[in-house]
C-alpha cells in the first residue's frame, strides 16, 4: 500500500506500484488539468505537477515513488496563487491553444514559490523542459514575469476588460478555463459506459495483406470486439479531394505506408485494447516500397487507378527562357526543403457515441467538422444528417488535423456496437499517421537586369506528396503560385508536380508550400545582389509588387504592403552587421477555382445570452475572439454575454479551417448576418428580440485556377504580406528576428503579436534544425524529442512590427496572419548565415559549422 497525499487529501494506492502518476492522475482520480502530450516521453512538459515542493513530470513518475509525498495538481493549487497566474496568462497574450498551460502554471507556481523575483534567463531555465507550438513562448515569459510582480505585491488581478470591438486587445476566448485546465478537451472527456479502442499498424510500407487472424485478440478478457476493414457498412475509402485514402485495409489488399490500418479493438480499457492489438497476428508479401520522389514520377505506381504524378500545376508568361539567357544577372540552383512534423501538443483523439435515433455522434479536434461528417456519413452509410459532429477546440493543429486521423474508425467502432467509444494516439501512432509538411525539391532560375530590376523566372518544383493525395496538389498549386514572392517579375515560366509515395502523406501545415518557395526565391535574390553590389533592401524594395501589379500567377493585386513591411524594418536593417533579409506573400483563402465560403447564425436567447454560430475550428489561433470581435464591433453587444458554439447541429456547412481564411470569412458573414440585428436593435432590446436568429454568409466564388488563360485571372481573393530580419551576433548566432506583417486591420493586437511570434518560432525551428527523416518507408526515429522544436532558452528576440495596409476585400480591411509569419523566416536565417560566412545553403535543415 502506497501511502501519500493529493492535494492536501490523504490517498493510498495498492494497484501496480509500476504504473505512472499521470495515468493515476487522470484516469483514476478525474484529475485532467495535466496532459497527455509526449505518450511518457518526458519530452512536453504538458503533464508537470508539484512533488514535495519540485515541479516534476507526472508521465516520468512512478506511484511506487510517491511513500509519504505530497502531490499538487493545479485543480489543487491555492485559489489566489492559481487564479494569479492563471490570469496573468490570460491578460498578457500567454494562452493560445491552451493544451500546454496548466503545465506551465505548475511550473511557474513552483519557480515563484522558489524565486519571487526571476530573471527572464531563469524564466527560461525553469520552462525548458516545456513545449509550446503556438506562442514562441515570448508571451509566456511576459505571463510568468507579470504573475511574479503581481503576487510579490500581493495584488488580486482581474481579466482585462474591454468593448470586445475589433482593434483592441480583448483576451482570448475562454482563456482563463482554458489556462487552468477546466476547459475539456477531447481526450480529458468521458461518458459512463464508455469503451476504448486501439489501433493496428501495418508493419511495413508496402505489403500485400495476405491474411489478418484476430483469434487471439478476441479471446483477451475485457475485448468486446475486434473490427477489419471487412466492418465497413459504407465506402472503404475517404479523403478530402481524392478519395484515395483506405479506413482499414483488407485481406488481399496492398498497403500504402506504415500508417495505414488494418483492424482495431475495443475493450473496456484503453490497456486492455492495446494488449489486444499485439495479439492481432498478420501475414504479409513484403513488397519494395517507392520511397524515391524523382523515381516514383515514372515508376511502380502507388495506387493502381491512377499516376504518382497525379497532378501537375503549369503556367507561363512570357519567354523565360530566352529572357533569362539575355539577363545581366542570374541566379540558378536546386534548393530541398524537408519534411517536417507538425508537432501540435494534443494528439489525435476522437468520441463518438450513438445518438438514440439511429445516427452518431462525434466530439472532435478536427480542423473541418462538416468535411467530418461528410467522411464519417460515407463510411458508415447514413445520410449526413444523420450524423453530428461537435467540435472540442483542439490543442494546436497548424493543418495536421485536416485530414480524418482517428475520427473514421473511432466512428465506425461506435456505430456498430451502439456504445460510446474513445480511440486516442500515443505520440509515437501520431507521428506515424498524420500527414506532415511536404518536402520540396526546386530547380530555380532567376534574372535581372544591370539596373537591379527583375526579369524573368523559371521554376521547376517537384513535391513528395507520400501515400494518399490529402491537400498535396493544393499545396504543390501554392509553390507554384506563390514562385515569385511579393515581387513584380514580368515573365515566368512554373511548374510543379506532385507525386505518390509509400511514404507517411504530406499535406497541409502552415505556409502551405509558400515557405518552400520563398526559401528558393530569397537565396537567389541575395545571391543577384552579391553579384551585382546591389543594395538588398533597395533591390527588394524596388522589385516588390505595388497596387495594379501582377504575381506569378498574372493576378492584379491590391491593398499591398511589401513595402510598408520593408520600410518597417529599414532602420534595423542598416543598423546591423550580419543580417538577412526576406519578403513573403501568402495567400488567404482555398481560391485556385475553389469555393471560399461561411455561414453564421446569432441567436438571442435572453438580454444575458447571445450564442454565436460558426464552422470553423478554434485551435489556438483565435477564431473565436474575431467572430466575437466582429459581432461586438457591429452591434455593441458586450463579449461577456456572447457564447460562441461549432456543430454540425446548425447546418451551416463550412469548409477547412485553413489558408489563413477564417478571419476574412467568419468576420464577412457576421457584418452580413449584423445587419438586420443591428436595425432591430435601434427599435427593440436583446430582452425583447429574445428568441429571434440573424443568419449571414460570405461567398468567394469568383477565382480561378493558375493557368486558366484568362486575361485578368483571380486566383486568390486577398494575400497578406511581410518581411522579416535575421539580425546575428559576432559569432554567428541568431541574436534577433524582426517580423513586419502586414495584418490589413489589426483585429486585436495581443494575438496578432503572438501569432507572429508562433509562426516565427516554428520558422525557426524549420530553418535550423526540424526534420522528419525516413529510409525505406520507415521513420528513422518516431520519438518527440528527436524533432528538435526549439525551447524557450533556445528562441531568440523576436520583435513584431505591425503594419496595416487595407486589404479590398477583408472585414475592415483584415488579412490572413496565421501562417504567414513563418513563410520567410528560413530565407531570412539563410541570408543571415550567408551574409556572415558567405557559404549558400542550398538545403533545409540549415547546416553550420561547428
Amino acid at each position: 500500500m502506497i501511502s501519500f497525499k493529493l492535494n492536501n487529501e490523504k490517498k493510498s494506492w495498492s494497484g501496480d506500484p509500476d504504473i505512472k502518476l499521470l495515468e493515476y492522475l487522470r484516469l483514476d482520480q478525474g484529475l485532467t488539468a495535466v496532459k497527455d502530450g509526449c505518450s511518457g516521453q518526458g519530452t512536453c512538459g504538458a503533464c508537470t505537477v508539484e512533488i514535495n515542493g519540485k515541479a516534476k513530470l507526472a508521465c516520468l513518475i512512478k506511484m511506487k515513488t510517491l511513500q509519504n509525498a505530497e502531490v499538487f495538481t493545479p485543480e489543487g493549487f491555492p485559489d489566489y496563487v492559481l487564479d494569479t497566474i492563471a490570469k496573468a496568462f490570460v491578460n498578457k497574450g500567454g494562452v493560445q491553444c491552451g493544451f500546454c498551460n496548466p503545465g506551465f502554471i505548475s511550473r511557474t507556481k513552483v519557480l515563484l514559490q522558489n524565486n519571487p523575483s526571476p530573471t527572464i534567463e531563469e524564466i527560461r531555465q525553469a520552462i525548458k523542459p516545456h513545449l509550446c507550438r503556438c506562442t514562441g513562448y515570448k508571451k509566456i515569459e511576459d505571463s510568468i514575469v507579470y504573475a511574479a510582480n503581481a503576487i510579490r505585491q500581493k495584488e488580486r488581478l482581474e481579466i482585462t476588460k474591454t468593448s470586445g470591438r475589433v482593434g483592441v486587445s480583448h483576451p482570448k476566448y475562454q482563456g482563463y478555463e482554458t489556462a487552468i485546465g477546466k476547459r475539456k478537451f477531447v481526450d480529458d472527456l468521458f461518458f459512463d459506459g464508455m469503451l476504448f479502442a486501439a489501433l493496428k499498424f501495418s508493419d511495413h510500407p508496402k505489403a500485400k495483406i495476405l491474411k489478418i487472424d484476430i483469434t487471439e485478440a478476441e479471446k483477451l478478457h475485457g475485448v468486446h470486439r475486434v473490427f477489419t476493414a471487412k466492418d465497413i457498412p459504407g465506402e472503404t475509402k475517404v479523403g478530402l479531394i481524392l478519395q484515395d485514402w483506405s479506413v482499414m485495409i483488407d485481406e488481399g489488399e496492398t498497403t500504402h505506408y506504415i500508417g495505414d490500418v488494418l483492424a482495431g479493438v475495443v475493450a473496456d480499457s484503453e490497456k486492455i485494447a492495446r494488449e489486444a492489438v499485439n495479439y492481432i497476428k498478420v501475414e504479409y508479401e513484403i513488397l519494395n516500397p517507392v520511397t524515391d520522389v524523382f523515381a516514383a514520377i515514372d515508376g511502380e505506381r502507388v495506387h493502381p487507378e491512377r499516376p504518382n504524378n497525379f497532378d501537375t500545376t503549369s503556367f507561363t508568361i512570357g519567354d523565360a527562357d530566352n529572357t533569362i539567357a539575355k539577363s545581366k544577372y542570374t541566379s540558378k540552383g536546386s534548393y530541398e526543403t524537408q519534411r517536417v512534423e507538425h508537432g501540435f501538443l494534443e494528439k489525435e483523439a476522437a468520441i463518438a457515441r450513438p445518438d438514440g435515433r439511429g445516427g452518431l455522434e462525434l466530439f472532435s479536434q478536427s480542423q473541418g467538422v462538416y468535411e467530418d461528417r461528410r467522411q464519417v456519413a460515407m463510411i458508415l452509410g447514413l445520410p449526413e444528417e444523420m450524423v453530428r459532429v461537435t467540435l472540442v477546440p483542439n490543442g494546436g493543429g497548424f493543418g495536421g488535423k485536416e485530414d480524418l486521423s482517428v475520427q473514421g474508425q473511432c466512428s465506425l467502432f461506435a456505430f456498430l456496437l451502439n456504445k460510446p467509444v474513445k480511440l486516442t494516439l500515443t505520440r509515437e501512432e501520431s507521428i506515424r499517421l498524420h500527414p506532415k509538411r511536404h518536402p520540396v525539391f526546386m530547380d530555380i532560375e532567376l534574372g535581372s537586369d544591370e539596373n537591379g530590376k527583375l526579369t524573368a523566372l523559371k521554376l521547376r518544383a517537384v513535391g513528395d506528396t507520400g501515400a494518399y493525395a490529402s491537400v498535396g496538389m493544393k499545396v504543390m498549386e501554392r509553390v507554384a503560385g506563390h514562385a515569385a514572392g511579393g515581387y513584380f517579375i514580368p515573365e515566368i515560366d512554373i511548374e510543379a508536380k506532385t507525386v505518390y509515395t509509400n511514404n507517411i502523406p504530406s499535406g497541409a501545415m502552415r505556409g502551405f508550400g509558400a515557405n518552400q518557395v520563398c526559401f528558393a526565391l530569397e537565396s537567389c535574390i541575395d545571391d543577384i545582389c552579391y553579384q551585382a553590389g546591389f543594395d538588398r533592401w533597395k533591390f527588394r524594395y524596388d522589385n516588390a509588387l505595388v497596387d495594379g501589379l501582377r504575381t506569378s500567377t498574372g493576378q492584379k493585386v491590391f491593398g499591398v504592403g511589401i513595402r510598408a513591411s520593408l520600410e518597417a524594418v529599414k532602420e534595423d536593417f542598416y543598423k546591423a552587421k550580419y543580417v538577412g533579409l526576406a519578403c513573403a506573400i501568402k495567400n488567404s483563402g482555398v481560391g485556385n477555382g475553389m469555393i471560399d465560403e461561411s455561414k453564421v447564425i446569432i441567436k438571442i436567447i435572453s438580454e444575458d445570452k447571445v450564442i454565436l454560430h460558426h464552422g470553423w475550428t478554434e485551435m489556438g489561433q483565435g477564431v473565436h475572439n474575431m467572430a466575437l470581435q466582429t459581432l461586438c464591433e457591429e452591434t455593441g453587444i458586450a463579449p461577456e454575454i456572447i457564447d460562441v458554439v461549432v456543430d454540425t447541429e446548425s447546418q451551416i456547412k463550412t469548409g477547412m479551417t485553413t489558408s489563413s481564411r477564417a478571419t476574412a470569412l467568419v468576420g464577412l458573414a457576421v457584418i452580413n448576418a449584423a445587419k438586420s440585428l443591428k436595425k432591430d436593435l435601434e427599435y427593440f432590446t436583446l430582452k425583447e428580440l429574445s428568441g429571434k436568429s440573424y443568419k449571414g454568409q460570405f461567398v468567394c466564388d469568383w477565382t480561378t485556377k493558375p493557368g486558366s488563360g484568362l486575361e485578368d485571372p483571380v486566383i486568390h481573393y486577398s494575400y497578406g504580406y511581410a518581411a522579416q530580419l535575421c539580425i546575428l551576433n559576432e559569432k554567428g548566432e541568431i541574436e534577433k528576428m524582426v517580423a513586419a506583417h502586414d495584418g490589413g486591420k489589426i483585429m486585436n493586437p495581443m494575438l496578432f503579436e503572438g501569432q507572429v511570434q508562433g509562426g516565427v518560432h516554428m520558422g525557426l525551428g524549420y530553418a535550423l534544425c526540424e526534420d522528419l527523416p525516413m529510409k525505406d518507408g520507415f521513420l528513422v526515429s518516431d520519438k518527440m524529442k528527436d524533432l528538435q522544436i526549439l525551447r524557450a532558452h533556445q528562441t531568440p528576440e523576436i520583435v513584431v512590427k505591425p503594419v496595416e495596409v487595407k486589404d479590398p476585400v477583408g472585414p475592415y480591411g483584415a488579412k490572413g496572419i496565421g501562417e504567414i509569419g513563418l513563410v520567410p523566416t528560413a530565407a531570412a536565417v539563410a541570408n543571415a548565415f550567408y551574409c556572415f560566412d558567405r557559404v549558400k545553403r542550398m538545403r533545409l535543415p540549415l547546416k553550420r559549422k561547428k
